[in-house]
C-alpha cells in the first residue's frame, strides 16, 4: 500500500502499525469508522483486509486531502468527513471504530507546529469527551479499538466503565523488554459480558533491531511512505 503524506507535517509512526496488527485479531465487518484518519494509514489498511464500509473523519484539512488522496491511490472507496469529531453528527450507526487519537496531556513538551499539535495533544479531542460521543454512534454491540498512552491506563479504564464500555481485550506495547509500557491497545465493547483478554506484551525493540514480532508487524502491513509537498 502506497501511502502519501506531508513532508513537513504529522506522520503516522509505529504506534498505528502496532494498533493495525491488534485490529487483525478481530473480525472486523459492516460500518467502520476511522477517527482523526491523518493520512488515512489505519482505515485504509483495515479497509484492504476486511469487507467494511469505510467512513472516515479528519478534522484538518490538509491531512483529510491526504487521506482523500490515499484511498484514490489504493483504490478504497471511503465516506471522508471533514471536520471535528466531536461537532460531526453522523447519519448512521458504527459497528466499528477505530482510533489513534492524541494523547499526549498537557504536560508533556509540545510541538511548535500547530498541524502536529492537534494530532498528538489531547486538549485536541479529549479522552472523556471521546468516549462520551462514541458511545452514542455504537450499535449495541459496538466496539471500540484504539491505542493510548500506557501511563493513563487507570484513567482510560475508569472512563471505560463510566461510559458503559467492557474491556474485552488489551495488549501492552513495551519501547525494550527492560523498560515500561509506553503503549496500550485496547479493544472495549458495549453490552458485553466477555471477561478481558491480556496478549502477550510486544517488545519493539531487542539487541539494538526491531523484534521480530514488530518487523513482522511492518511485514503485514507493508506500506510504502511517500512525503510530498501541496
Amino acid at each position: 500500500m502506497i501511502i502519501y503524506q506531508p513532508e513537513d507535517g504529522y506522520c503516522y509512526n509505529s504506534d498505528t502499525i502496532f494498533l493495525y496488527s491488534f485490529i487483525k485479531r478481530f473480525n472486523i465487518r459492516g460500518n467502520v469508522l476511522d477517527i482523526g484518519s491523518g493520512s488515512g494509514i489505519l482505515g485504509l489498511l483495515v479497509a484492504k483486509d476486511f469487507k467494511i464500509s469505510l467512513t472516515s473523519v479528519e478534522k484538518q484539512k490538509r491531512m483529510a486531502f491526504f487521506t482523500k488522496l490515499n484511498a484514490k491511490v489504493n483504490k478504497i472507496n471511503i465516506d471522508l468527513k471533514v471536520g471535528d469529531f466531536l461537532d460531526i453528527d453522523f447519519e448512521k450507526k458504527f459497528d466499528f471504530l477505530i482510533s489513534n487519537p492524541p494523547f499526549y496531556h498537557e504536560n508533556v513538551l509540545k510541538s511548535s507546529k500547530k498541524e502536529i499539535h492537534i494530532s498528538r495533544y489531547s486538549l485536541h479531542l479529549p479522552f472523556e469527551e471521546l468516549l462520551k460521543k462514541a458511545n452514542t454512534i455504537l450499535k449495541p454491540k459496538g466496539a471500540f479499538i484504539f491505542c493510548y498512552d500506557a501511563k493513563q491506563i487507570q484513567r482510560v479504564l475508569s472512563l471505560l466503565d463510566r461510559y458503559k464500555f467492557i474491556l474485552e481485550a488489551m495488549q501492552f506495547i513495551h519501547p525494550k523488554k527492560d523498560k515500561e509500557a509506553n503503549l496500550v491497545l485496547i479493544y472495549a465493547k458495549k453490552s458485553s459480558k466477555s471477561l478481558c483478554k491480556i496478549f502477550s506484551p510486544l517488545i519493539v525493540f531487542e539487541d539494538g533491531k526491531y523484534s521480530k514480532e514488530a518487523q513482522k508487524a511492518f511485514q503485514i502491513a507493508g506500506v510504502h511512505s511517500i512525503k510530498c509537498k501541496i
